[in-house]
């Protein structure tokens, strides 16, 4: 009777497997989607479909666009941005962002934005991998040329670092994109 037993339960617990795995997900549980500016981001979209979702990045999108770097960031990739958040550009010095935004600055705009953009897939564990492998701190180049240095700050914390001197904290890790992943930073990062 106890191997007859043991077999109607493996019989039960397999078909409430397939139950369980036969029902369907529902929108917010996708364990991939992170939710950011009030908005999901979807693995399956691209750097730039997803962040015009985000109400926290009202600037950066206006910028990209300004820019015309549209096209390059729904390119292949993958690309890592650094995405500052509305109040990281409104911390700026007064008319600095009007003045970036004007076609005649079309250059140095391009210039900032591509400095917020590694070439790579970046996530949280990839930059914890880099800082251990660099000695503490590890040092990546942007996609303008430029160079960001990244250290821990914690044990889940790291901290970005321009050449200007200006130290950002990474407020939301690991927004997967179709061609890259998007870190949500505190502070706008200028090169020198």
């Amino acid at each position: 009777m106890h191997g007859k037993s043991s077999t109607s339960l493996a019989l039960a617990a397999g078909a409430l497997l397939a139950a369980t795995l036969a029902l369907p997900l529902s929108a917010g549980a996708h364990e991939d989607t992170v939710m950011v500016g009030g908005q999901p981001m979807y693995p399956s979209k691209d750097i730039v479909d997803n962040a015009v979702n985000s109400a926290d990045h009202k600037t950066l999108v206006a910028a990209v666009k300004a820019a015309g770097l549209v096209d390059t960031l729904k390119g292949k990739g993958p690309y890592t941005v650094f995405a500052p958040t509305d109040s990281a550009f409104a911390r700026l010095p007064a008319g600095t962002v009007d003045g970036l935004l004007k076609p005649e600055s079309k250059g140095a705009l391009t210039k900032v934005l591509t400095y917020h953009v590694v070439p790579g897939r970046y996530d949280f564990a990839a930059l914890q991998r880099e800082i251990v492998k660099q000695g503490g701190k590890a040092r990546l180049t942007t996609a303008s040329g430029g160079t960001l240095r990244f250290t821990m700050n914690g044990s889940r914390n790291i901290q970005v670092m321009d050449e200007s001197g200006h130290t950002a904290s990474i407020s939301t890790y690991d927004v997967a994109q179709s061609n890259g992943v998007i870190n949500v930073i505190d502070t706008v990062l200028t090169p020198q």
